[in-house]
């Protein structure tokens, strides 16, 4: 023991005690010192007694370094990863289980591509659809890792495994109305988790070529048609379309600072097979199919509510164009070496259709008349129109639709059918 245990809690002099005083001061602490210890071992000794053995499901939920390894795991991870063609991209597809994701992945790794998918499989609507394109992608070679963007273990273990040359960012919070409802699902996903997988990709070496899924929601209350790229994007209708702006944001920034090369895609109204349940043309296939009424909005000008319906095909072919033109990112292990590739497109239609001509399709591909309700369109983030200039993604990465409104729905009544009754005798051949 060090004499300066004697001292004195105050200052002042040192007074220097008889040596009984001494030693019997010296047992008191002594003896103190072994009686927490004793209550403190034998604390630990019940908690020892009384937990339960941890068990390996407890750890895979909770350590990512148990959930996401062994050499099982990692061989599944980089054999999907792998191009099947020389040259071929090495993409990681975030919400690969979503309606885009699916088709874009499959489409990737049709034509020779490496892909490996990423998705929560959150309940925002049926899991057992995106399990069923998960299906669809087990078959076609993608193998899909159960995780979260937020999960920055995961993601740079992922980056671990795989040397990515890009990443397709398709997870996100999506639904207009939805927002009003959770909105801190649309921070979470949108926002922070655009952010994690952006510092992931900024501190990989090399860094991949990011292509990231915006929306036409962004230009919000713009009254100027068609909307184009250089048109204002300042004036949100909902929450979910200040996620996305705010995103593309953010994607300027991480270009400016580390040199990442980013392209940003606003889909317009996105529709076909496979499709998202919270869409108007599912909700009115499933309702007229059972005899519902559905509900119509009309403008303020008694004017019906038109959308620019853009096929999952013609979707597809414009993601591809911006993964194919994409200029390698400049920095690398999160420094810049000099400027990066920035871009933002649209990918719509061109052809904006009223929703009340929309229905008229499915009934007559349905061969049922809807019952129709007509209500004006309620303040919960929806706009009354849109209509995209394709200009710019024509000219840049080749991007052309080619599938009209009518042939769309077709094709989706059709998979409808099939995959939600069973008959494909009620729809139209």
């Amino acid at each position: 023991m060090s004499h300066l245990d004697d001292l004195p809690s105050t200052p002042g002099k040192y007074k220097v005690l008889p040596y009984g005083v001494l030693h019997n001061h010296r047992y008191l602490r002594l003896s103190k010192l072994t009686l927490w210890a004793s209550l403190f071992l034998a604390l630990f000794l019940i908690y020892l007694v009384l937990s339960p053995p941890p068990s390996s499901s407890r750890r895979s939920l909770n350590d990512s370094s148990v959930k996401y390894g062994g050499s099982h795991w990692e061989k599944q991870v980089r054999k999907s990863a792998c191009p099947r063609s020389s040259g071929g991209l090495t993409v990681l597809v975030t919400g690969a289980a979503g309606f885009v994701g699916t088709h874009v992945s499959i489409a990737l790794r049709r034509r020779g591509d490496g892909v490996l998918g990423l998705d929560n499989f959150n309940r925002y609507y049926d899991p057992k659809l995106k399990r069923a394109r998960q299906g669809l992608l087990e078959r076609s070679g993608v193998f899909v890792v159960e995780g979260d963007i937020n999960d920055a273990v995961l993601l740079r273990k992922l980056f671990d495994v795989v040397l990515f040359t890009h990443v397709m960012h398709l997870a996100a919070q999506a639904g207009v109305r939805y927002a009003m409802q959770n909105p801190g699902s649309y921070v979470n996903s949108n926002i922070a988790g655009f952010v994690n997988l952006l510092e992931v990709s900024k501190a990989a070496s090399p860094q991949p070529a990011v292509v990231w899924a915006s929306s036409s929601s962004v230009y919000g209350l713009n009254t100027k048609v068609p909307f184009s790229e250089k048109d204002r994007t300042d004036q949100p209708a909902s929450l979910y379309a200040a996620t996305k702006k705010a995103g593309e944001g953010i994607a300027h920034t991480y270009n400016h600072i580390y040199g990442l090369s980013l392209t940003g895609l606003r889909f317009f109204t996105v529709y076909g097979p496979w499709g998202r349940p919270d869409m108007a043309y599912f909700f009115f296939t499933k309702d007229i199919l059972k005899g519902k009424t559905i509900t119509v909005f009309e403008s303020p000008d008694k004017g019906s509510v038109a959308r620019d319906f853009t096929y999952i095909d013609d979707i597809v072919r414009g993601c591809l164009g911006a993964l194919d033109t994409a200029e390698k990112s400049t920095g690398s292990g999160g420094k810049k070496k000099g400027p990066a590739m920035f871009r933002i497109y649209n990918l719509g239609n061109t052809s904006p259709v009223p929703v009340s001509k929309l229905v008229t399709i499915l009934e007559k591909l349905l061969k049922m008349k809807a019952k129709r309700k007509i209500m004006p369109l309620p303040r919960n983030g929806d706009v009354e129109f849109t209509h995209a200039n394709i200009t710019l993604a024509q000219t840049e990465i080749g991007y052309k639709p080619e599938v009209d409104l009518e042939t769309g729905l077709k094709k989706f009544v059709k998979w409808y059918m099939g995959f939600h009754t069973g008959s494909k005798k009620k729809s139209s051949s």
